[in-house]
C-alpha cells in the first residue's frame, strides 16, 4: 500500500483543500433589481481576500449597507444606481437592453435578478455586441467567445477594478504560497515521475519515466486516475 496520492486527498476533502470561506469579506451581488431603482453612496473601498479585485462598501438610500463589486473610476462619495432609471455611467447597473452596443460591462447576470455571475475578476470586462430578435443580447466575453444573455439580465457599466495586480512579481516562494493558500488551489504542482514509487503511480525508477500507459479509463480505481483520463485520442496529431 502506497500513500494516498494528491488527487485522492483533494477528493476526500479537508481543511488543506478547502477555500477559507470564513475569511471572505461578503457575498457580492447587485443591490437592486431591474424593475425598480436603487441608489447608494460609496463609503469605502476595501480589500477582499476572496477575489482578485477590491469591493466597495455602499450605503443605500434606505440606510442599509452592502458590498458590491468595485469598478475602475468609482471612489468614496460617488453615487451609483441599480435598476430601470439608471444612466449609462461607470459604476451604475442596469438591464442589458438599456446598455448601448460597444459599452464595456462587468458582473453580468446569468438569469434575471440572480445578482451577477460572469466577468467578476479584477481588470476584466466584456463588450455589448448586439441584439437579436428573440430578446437576447450578445456579449463578447473576456475569452473572446460570444455569449447570449436575456435582455432583462443586469450588468454593471465599466471594468472591474484591480487590473494589473498579476503583473507584480512574487519574488519569494513564500508569498506565492500564501496567495495560493487563500483559494485552496493545487499549488505547487509536482510531476508524478519526480515522486517516489509509493507516492504516485508514475513514481520511482532509475530515471524519470511513467513506466506504464498514461491513458486510463474514466472508471478506474481512484489511485490510478492519473495521466490522460478517458483520452479521446492519443499519438501525434496528423496535419
Amino acid at each position: 500500500m502506497g500513500h494516498r496520492i494528491q488527487t485522492q486527498n483533494r477528493g476526500r476533502g479537508g481543511p488543506s483543500y478547502r477555500a477559507p470561506s470564513h475569511l471572505y469579506r461578503a457575498a457580492v451581488a447587485h443591490a437592486g433589481a431591474n424593475h425598480t431603482t436603487t441608489t447608494g453612496t460609496v463609503i469605502d473601498i476595501q480589500h477582499d481576500p476572496a477575489r482578485h479585485g477590491p469591493v466597495a462598501l455602499v450605503r443605500l438610500a434606505e440606510g442599509k449597507t452592502t458590498y458590491v463589486l468595485a469598478t475602475e473610476g468609482i471612489g468614496v462619495g460617488d453615487t451609483i444606481t441599480w435598476g430601470k432609471d439608471s444612466s449609462v455611467k461607470v459604476g451604475n447597473t442596469l438591464a442589458l437592453k438599456n446598455i448601448p452596443v460597444g459599452a464595456m460591462v462587468s458582473n453580468i447576470e446569468a438569469r434575471p435578478n440572480d445578482g451577477g455571475k460572469f466577468v467578476r475578476s479584477g481588470g476584466v470586462q466584456a463588450t455589448v455586441m448586439g441584439r437579436s430578435e428573440n430578446n437576447k443580447v450578445g456579449i463578447r466575453m473576456p475569452s473572446g467567445k460570444l455569449k447570449w444573455f436575456d435582455e432583462r439580465c443586469m450588468a454593471t457599466v465599466g471594468v472591474v477594478a484591480g487590473g494589473g495586480r498579476g503583473e507584480k512579481p512574487f519574488v519569494k516562494a513564500g508569498k506565492k504560497y500564501h496567495k495560493m493558500h487563500t483559494s485552496a488551489s493545487n499549488w505547487p504542482k509536482v510531476r508524478g515521475v519526480a515522486m517516489n514509487v509509493i507516492d504516485h503511480p508514475f513514481g520511482g525508477g532509475a530515471h524519470q519515466h511513467a513506466g506504464r500507459p498514461k491513458t486510463v479509463a474514466r472508471g478506474t480505481s481512484p489511485g490510478r486516475t492519473v495521466g490522460m483520463v478517458a483520452a479521446r485520442r492519443t499519438g501525434k496529431k496528423k496535419k
